[in-house]
């Protein structure tokens, strides 16, 4: 049987199919975005229980939902709620998993909704909201169901081999869930079918599935640990946070938060959330320039975190143009998302700039992630972020970085194609094709017609995600973002690079304070390999393949050895492999040329160089994505016999002193007057600056005997100086 991975993303949400109970009184639950999933995951080996998919079995069970009543067909499950046996629960099919959902008892709707999911998250299967019955002549709630997502039947629609797999198709899952409420308010498990006739989700694909992920934003996701009896903390400043979010005292954020905010909280102990406090703290203690944040509901308990080290300031001051943040990491025992904001330094490697830790991904979340992350950061904006595929990642990015050019990662796009497109990830002629769309197209017109072609030939105008995915691609779509500096981030190797950098913190770690120290030893490994490549930068320049060539010679002395490599491949592309045609121009200062690089097919890129400004433009757009000169305009260079690259054309976040003199306001005008004129600034600059020397001294005796003689020596001329003042000073003693 054709096997097709689940889809996570961009789902078409449909609602459940129902059957009236011979009860007091039912009614339909409204089905919302929040509620309804995206089909079970049917990926490789049987389901727990089930039948793996049998077609033949399935439309066996077909047969019998059809010819049979509505209340016969829940019968299967049990006839009259109200006869069941209160004190203990019916499982019908496997027990494996089922202690937590079975013994565990909360009091509302929506714990219980979110206790199914926690279920069947652990488990690899979505769920939905079914019926529920009343207490006769009441609104109360007297049972609820809650179903696997493919539960039930689409009407019309027939099961075959083609279909059966396919992440949008119901099978008539019997699986489900039956809660019961007492007298006291109490949600117990009645009934529950843990056996599914589908395929389930593979362990790293779980913390995609749509009702695992879905705590959406406005919906109560209560974490009941935490809500009945978990760790509470008083509405007050964190230590060593310079930012806390108070809900009690902020009904903006109220409203942000909406129906059932005081129930998102985490969903650990009080003694893993302590440890992490602690923990928080005692970085805090001893790194003067680190910086954390919780969120408080209105009863004062933690919902989310977020930190950073002062390095990371240090490093997002040099290199914060470009910033990627991705949610799609999944804590799986604390049901947590683990979110890092990650960059690129001036050696074209992974930078930390700071952590999350959210209990869930509703929009008032992240917009209060974001707006943390930005004061961190001195509130200075990216000119772009890269994140996963998530509409409510988008919109509050849209809320907090209007001006940033938001970007969906090729990697996410990749990940999704896997499990949306199912047979087609292995057909190399689609593959090509698809990667083309993605990031091989120079042109909006040559996008178009690859993408209609691609969908043509494979027989792909139907597909929903990929419908979707077009609608965005103003967000992926490399051409249309010509003019927004990337880093390179969507570039070969880095693209690998940054596509699972914390799959190993995130899977076999669980303690939230192990996590955190995890993440510190991570970023330590990257800022050794940084502290390897300015070591290696300083004690030589990189060999240059042309030795004589005084271009590449100028590019060794400024640029860092990983970027000096890409230069020099350009170089050699441009120099070596382009042919170029000059065209007239009516400015007699400007030169026109076309070029074409062989072997490239037909691609031609125009070039225009102003010799007496310096002034370079290639409408490929390398230098305003990447920072770099492309083949073409080192051509240009080369033909008009410049041997050096124009100032206007290094971008300093590359070069050797890419860190060098970044928290000296006097190589600024107007930083300069706003210290002397802001005391608040003054001690700003002055902190990151001190800061910044005292890293760069660490760990070689020689600096910090350097770094003390400085320091000694401004004290005293400062105290020199008080002295002076203080007796020249007018006396005002009677």
């Amino acid at each position: 049987m054709q096997s097709i991975h689940p889809c996570f993303d961009l789902v078409e949400f449909s609602t459940g199919l129902g059957c009236p109970f011979p009860m007091s009184h039912v009614e339909p639950t409204a089905v919302g975005a929040d509620q309804a999933g995206e089909g079970a995951v049917v990926p490789h080996g049987d389901g727990v229980g089930g039948s793996g998919g049998d077609v033949a079995t399935a439309e066996a069970q077909v047969v019998v939902a059809v010819s049979t009543s509505g209340d016969e067909r829940r019968g299967d499950y049990g006839d009259d709620a109200e006869n069941e046996e209160e004190e203990a629960a019916t499982v019908q099919g496997s027990k494996e998993g089922t202690e937590e959902l079975l013994r565990k008892v909360v009091y509302s709707e929506e714990a219980a909704y979110k206790l199914y999911c926690d279920y069947g998250h652990r488990m690899g299967f979505s769920i939905r909201k079914g019926k529920q019955s009343y207490f006769t002549g009441t609104k109360r709630i007297r049972t609820k169901d809650y179903f696997c997502s493919k539960e039930g039947l689409k009407e019309g629609e027939k099961l075959t081999d083609t279909n059966f797999n396919d992440p949008h198709t119901r099978t008539n899952c019997r699986a489900m869930v039956r809660f019961r409420v007492n007298d006291q308010g109490e949600w117990k498990v009645i009934r529950l079918v843990s056996d599914h006739n589908h395929n389930l989700a593979r362990p790293e694909e779980r913390h995609l599935l749509r009702s695992a992920r879905s705590l959406i934003a406005g919906r109560s996701s209560s974490v009941e640990a935490m809500l009945y009896g978990g760790y509470k903390v008083q509405p007050q400043l964190p230590a060593g946070s310079t930012s806390a979010t108070n809900n009690v005292e902020n009904p903006k954020q109220d409203l942000l938060l909406g129906y059932g905010a005081t129930a998102k909280t985490l969903t650990v102990g009080t003694g893993d959330v302590q440890s992490l406090v602690s923990h928080l703290k005692s970085r805090a203690n001893e790194d003067g320039m680190f910086y954390w944040d919780v969120q408080l509901d209105r009863g004062g308990r933690m919902t989310n975190f977020f930190w950073r080290d002062g390095r990371s300031r240090a490093d997002y001051d040099c290199f914060g143009d470009v910033v990627v943040f991705d949610s799609t990491y999944r804590l799986s025992k604390q049901n947590l998302i683990f979110a890092p904001f990650v960059g690129v330094n001036h050696h074209w490697q992974t930078t930390m700039y700071g952590c999350a830790l959210l209990a869930d991904e509703s929009t008032s979340s992240f917009v209060w992630l974001f707006k943390s992350f930005l004061e961190s950061m001195g509130n200075r904006h990216p000119q772009s972020i890269f994140t996963n595929l998530d509409q409510v990642v988008s919109k509050a990015v849209e809320e907090v970085f209007p001006n940033a050019c938001h970007r969906i990662a090729h990697w996410h796009i990749q990940k999704n194609a896997q499990s949306r497109l199912g047979a087609l990830n292995v057909s190399k002629p689609f593959n090509k094709m698809f990667t083309k769309c993605i990031q091989g197209c120079d042109s909006e017109t040559e996008f178009e017609e690859t993408w209609a072609q691609m969908l043509f030939e494979f027989k792909l105008q139907d597909n929903k995600w990929l419908k979707k995915l077009y609608k965005l691609k103003h967000k992926w779509f490399s051409a249309l973002n010509k003019c927004t500096f990337d880093g390179g981030i969507e570039y070969e190797p880095q693209c690998d690079n940054m596509s699972n950098i914390f799959n190993n913190v995130t899977d076999k770690l669980t303690s939230l304070c192990a996590i955190a120290v995890a993440v510190d030893k991570q970023t330590e490994d990257w800022r050794e390999k940084e502290l390897d490549e300015d070591t290696r930068c300083l004690q030589k320049p990189p060999a240059c393949i042309i030795r004589h060539s005084d271009i590449l010679n100028h590019a060794a002395k400024v640029y860092t050895h990983r970027i000096y490599k890409l230069f020099e491949t350009d170089f050699l592309d441009g120099c070596g492999a382009t042919k170029f045609k000059e065209l007239p121009c009516q400015d007699n200062n400007t030169y026109q040329f076309e070029m074409t690089m062989q072997g490239r097919g037909s691609r031609v890129c125009t070039v225009h160089f102003n010799m007496p400004t310096m002034r370079l433009s290639c409408s490929c757009s390398k230098f305003e994505t990447m920072g770099l000169l492309c083949p073409h305009a080192l051509k240009a260079l080369s033909i008009k016999n410049i041997c050096k690259i124009p100032e206007s054309y290094i971008l300093k976040r590359w070069t050797k002193d890419a860190k060098k003199w970044v928290f000296n306001p006097k190589q600024y005008e107007s930083s300069y007057q706003e210290c002397m004129n802001d005391e608040a600034a003054y001690c700003n600059y002055v902190m990151r600056y001190a800061y910044d020397l005292v890293t760069k001294s660490q760990g070689q005796e020689a600096l910090r005997k350097v770094l003390w003689e400085t320091l000694e020596s401004g004290e005293k001329e400062l105290e020199g100086y008080l002295e002076n003042v203080t007796q020249h000073a007018p006396s005002y003693a009677t």
